[in-house]
């Protein structure tokens, strides 16, 4: 009997022995990528066919997962062609064909229904049900860590005002882009981005523009163009320009830079700290023997990981940001503190002085409120330190506090989604990123009551200033770099027109037959007036430059640069659900961009197009 039940035994062992080999685990890796153009796909989802193992790529298009030979994987990503690869190698290379049609559902792993808001980034792993979902929950992934949090600033769109009781309109500058950067993120993901993370002005001064250079002595220059506007017929739009000077890179003062890095654990992801050293990499490279470069981390507390250091020695600096790793809490207003002091003991009296924070901008140890960062940056304003602020990830990103420093800081704010973006923003737009030719910039507008019934101010909501604050040289405002272009757009309604705007009731205890007399407005041959505030970067007084806008000037052809901006204008107006949208569609986007494309060298205005066309097909 003993022996049989060894013989058995030792059967059994061959068979499960024989089965754990055949069900051994193996760690596939690949890249999926445009079958056509070769670009990578980031957020493509690979899961493994009748099981619940699943994984995203990131944001280079490659993904790792542990499944077994022989197993089915099945590649999916929003506009394309579901693929399945058996799995024979540990190594596999996927291309997907792209399909419009099929945008209607996708099958995703494990997803958690959140807020509109709600926006999940790279996913490492997942093991739950098999679920499907519509296009608006791809993305909203979860793998075992804390639901989406990421925070936007809450504001209300500009509306129309009437022009014979509020004939100025008064507002900052901003040269950011972020939100156009994480508004593509967010497309990309085939979401629609939650209306507060569209600004329509950073959308806009993402794209550069062919503005005449300044020939007066001024740092900066003031044009304008007048049309029809697209949306409402009956309306005009009137564009504003203004260039800075170019300065080539060589002619540019030496430059007293700190990287302030976060490498707390919300860094981790391959969209963040790794992304970040691949950032400043690229910056690095940008360096001259006359720059300097220091390097300040947080995590739990900040320390000082490289002493200032000379653009020549690039080797040195590289390996001093391959060095950093990810972990800990995130004690970003130390951080700061120790950044600015390192820029201070290291000031350039005829040089540009900046810290370069790279943060997901989660900061929970310390000064981490809005308002104390506000307060806090505040007090470094007058340093003469400038700042730029470059965010990164996604799940828990801050935009509201990076919007925050940049603004209250002397600062701009770029977002950085892959490597692509990175190289934009820290190579071919170096010289106006990381330097300042005019700062405190700020503009005013009055509007001929003879001529405009009302107008509005499309975007800049955060960036509005009180009447007074024009003249005030202590109110803070935009900069401008090198070469920046800016645009501002007024939506401008004719005297005779009726205007989409509210009136109040008669007053009942002051007569109010001044305020309705009639007025007499004898200038017909100016619709407005623009006046333009600056400081040169080392000055505390202001200057002004005034351009009046001619009533004769009202184009019914708009140039190429005007065709894209209502585009995107247009676009940012969709996606925010206007009230004042009129008969804007995706289809006229596409068409007002597509009269704009111009020369676009580096692909930009077509990517927006494309965009344009993948959120056609998830509104549908």
């Amino acid at each position: 009997m003993q022996t049989i039940i060894k013989k058995i035994s030792l059967v059994l062992l061959v068979v499960v022995m024989s089965f754990s080999a055949f069900a051994q685990e193996i760690e596939v890796k690949g890249k999926v990528y445009d079958a056509q153009d070769k670009t990578p796909l980031p957020g493509a989802v690979v899961i493994e066919k009748g099981a619940t193992k699943g994984v995203i790529t990131d944001i280079n298009g490659e993904f790792s997962i542990k499944t077994e030979k022989g197993k089915i994987l099945q590649f999916q990503f929003i506009g394309y062609k579901m693929k399945e690869v058996k799995v024979e190698n540990e190594w596999l290379e996927i291309g997907m064909e792209q399909e419009s049609d099929k945008l209607d559902e996708v099958v995703v792993v494990a997803f958690g229904r959140q807020k509109r808001e709600s926006i999940i980034g790279s996913v490492t792993s997942v093991s739950a049900s098999h679920l499907r979902v519509s296009r608006t929950d791809l993305g909203r992934m979860i793998a075992g860590r804390a639901p989406n949090t990421e925070e936007y600033q809450s504001f209300k769109e500009n509306r129309f005002f009437p022009v014979a009781k509020q004939p100025l309109s008064t507002f900052s500058l901003d040269v950011d882009a972020a939100s156009y950067g994480n508004v593509r993120r967010i497309i990309n993901q085939g979401q629609m981005p939650y209306e507060d993370a569209v600004r329509i002005e950073e959308m806009i001064n993402y794209f550069s523009y062919d503005y005449p250079q300044p020939n007066d002595g001024h740092p900066v220059r003031i044009v304008t163009e007048t049309t029809v506007c697209p949306w409402n017929k009956k309306h005009q739009l009137l564009r504003i320009g203004v260039k800075a000077k170019e300065i080539p890179s060589e002619k540019l003062p030496a430059s007293n830079f700190v990287f302030l890095i976060d490498v707390s654990g919300s860094m981790y992801d391959a969209n963040k700290l790794p992304l970040v050293k691949s950032s400043m990499k690229l910056l690095v490279n940008n360096l001259r023997p006359q720059d300097r470069v220091s390097i300040v981390t947080y995590a739990g507390s900040a320390g000082e990981v490289l002493p200032s250091t000379s653009g020549v020695d690039k080797q040195k600096i590289m390996d001093a940001v391959e060095s950093l790793s990810a972990g800990g809490s995130t004690a970003g207003g130390e951080g700061i503190q120790l950044a600015y002091k390192i820029a201070e003991k290291n000031f350039m009296k005829e040089g540009n002085n900046r810290v370069i924070l790279c943060t997901d901008g989660d900061f929970n140890v310390g000064v981490s409120s809005t308002d104390g960062l506000e307060s806090l940056i505040e007090s470094k304003r007058k340093s003469g330190i400038f700042l730029t602020v470059l965010g990164y990830g996604m799940g828990n990103y801050k935009d509201d506090k990076l919007q925050t420093l940049a603004q209250k800081g002397n600062g701009n704010h770029a977002y950085i989604d892959n490597l692509q973006e990175a190289n934009k923003v820290v190579v071919n737009e170096f010289g106006s990123n990381m330097h300042t030719v005019a700062k405190d910039v700020k503009i005013q507008v009055e509007f001929n009551p003879a001529l405009v019934n009302a107008y509005r101010l499309i975007g800049y909501e955060t960036r509005l200033l009180e009447e007074e604050d024009f003249n005030d040289d202590l109110k803070d405002a935009g900069e401008l770099g090198p070469g920046h272009t800016v645009t501002a757009l007024y939506e401008i309604v004719p005297v005779g027109v009726k205007a989409p705007a509210g009136g109040v009731d008669p007053l009942k205890y002051q007569s109010s037959e001044k305020e309705d007399a009639p007025r007499k407005f004898n200038n017909k041959s100016e619709l407005l007036n623009v006046k333009l505030r600056y400081k040169n970067p080392d000055e505390d007084e202001s200057r002004k430059l005034e351009v009046p806008v001619l009533a004769n000037v009202v184009n019914k052809t708009a140039s190429e640069d005007f065709n894209f901006i209502m585009a995107v204008a247009m676009f940012g107006q969709l996606l925010r659900d206007s009230d004042y949208k009129g008969d804007a569609t995706y289809a006229k986007v596409v068409e007002l961009a597509r009269k704009g494309l111009g020369d676009d060298p580096n692909g930009y205005r077509r990517e927006f197009i494309r965009l344009v066309e993948s959120v056609e097909q998830l509104a549908k």
